[in-house]
């Protein structure tokens, strides 16, 4: 999947520590992450039955949807505090608010 990897915010991606971690001992090898996942951060390792983090960077951040579907809770993230920290340093609210504003007629109802 190309061209996933793109800057978030102006943010480069390579800089955002957001990732998912998968506790194998946890974990039952039910696929939902893998088959779950849009964006194609993990692969699926068929001999240990059970899912890889191969890619990363692909991951969206802030979101958490394979965290909230497994069912054994075998997968965590970093603080959406780090997330926050990371709005608030580059001054990301009064530039969604300025992005917002500049394209009035397209967000609006």
């Amino acid at each position: 999947m190309e061209g996933i990897v793109k800057p978030w915010h102006g943010i480069q991606r390579e800089e955002i520590r957001w990732n998912p971690e998968v506790d194998e001992e946890l974990c039952i090898g039910c696929g939902m992450c893998v088959t779950g996942c849009g964006r194609m951060v993990y692969r699926f390792d068929f001999e240990k039955k059970k899912p890889v983090v191969a890619a990363p960077l692909n991951c969206m951040v802030a979101c958490v949807t394979c965290a909230n579907t497994c069912p054994q809770h075998a997968i965590s993230f970093p603080s959406l505090s780090y997330v926050h920290g990371l709005m608030k340093a580059h001054k990301l609210l009064q530039k969604a608010r300025e992005e917002l504003n500049a394209s009035r007629e397209r967000y609006q109802k």
